[in-house]
């Protein structure tokens, strides 16, 4: 079933300044952009350039003053779902080179500090079973709450909290199933069940793909729940938050305000 996707931000720039923007739902073999409108700010200087591990895109601006962006899309999700407790692991010496970044620990998402924890929780399990495990865990220990984080926020933080939104259960996730030895990165994407609706973020695992012999596949998890992948427009992934925010700046801006809405079309 196609989506509904609006979304609209706006900012200040109090100087002429750099800006690294990512919102648009990426063209993918997993998702079909049926129709799609971007309004980015007249700026002294705009590129579009790819984002990490080519998936979508992202604006360079160069801008000053008051600042909006507008987009609206219409995707279609055609994405291969697996069930993810029967999916095997793939042994970290067989993995293709595009997965093998996102076993290691990154800004947010120290999984070399969480061995222990892992070992002790989760002893017993494999592949698909043990990340179901360690959402249902992220699900249970972590309590959804708006405000309660900031930008600075890491998944040791957040453990620590038991507290958090989707940026932190997403980042906890990650970080975890790194933890484990297998691989896992942040997905920045857009979904019709969030609330309150806005940029969601879930976690992308990578395990054996039951459709291709020795094969390896990525699989959606969203601890919070709210996201299910047959109705998820992806936006970008990263090793974690700060690779594929919506807005990255560098340098002094004010937020003014940002509007998400996502929907499902009936037929």
């Amino acid at each position: 079933m196609p989506l509904s996707i609006s979304a609209h931000f706006g900012f200040t720039l109090w100087q002429p300044t750099d800006v690294l923007l990512q919102f648009e739902a990426a063209p993918l073999l997993e998702q079909k952009l049926l129709s799609a409108d971007t309004w980015i700010p007249k700026a002294m200087h705009t590129a579009r350039v790819p984002a990490q591990d080519n998936i979508g895109d992202r604006f360079w601006i160069h801008a000053d003053g008051e600042c909006r962006v507008d987009y609206t899309a219409t995707v279609e999700v055609m994405r291969q779902i697996a069930e993810l407790e029967l999916m095997g692991r793939v042994p970290p010496r067989l993995l293709p080179g595009e997965a093998v970044k996102y076993l290691f620990d990154s800004r947010y998402c120290q999984a070399s500090s969480l061995f222990d924890l892992v070992g002790s929780e989760f002893a017993g399990l494999e592949g698909g079973a043990k990340v179901a495990a360690m959402r249902d865990w992220v699900a249970q220990n972590i309590t959804y709450t708006p405000g309660s984080s900031n930008a600075a926020t890491t998944a040791l933080d957040t453990i620590d909290a038991k507290a958090g939104i989707c940026r932190d259960f997403a980042h906890v996730l990650v970080a975890l199933a790194r933890a484990a030895a297998i691989p896992a990165r942040y997905v920045s994407c857009f979904a019709p069940g969030v609330t309150p609706q806005d940029f969601h973020a879930i976690a992308e695992v990578f395990l054996a793909d039951p459709e291709t012999p020795q094969g390896g596949t990525w699989q959606m998890v969203d601890a919070t729940g709210m996201a299910e992948p047959a109705l998820t427009a992806k936006i970008g992934v990263g090793r974690d938050a700060a690779d594929v925010s919506f807005m990255t700046v560098f340098g002094a801006a004010q937020f003014n305000f940002s509007e998400v809405a996502v929907k499902e079309i009936s037929g």
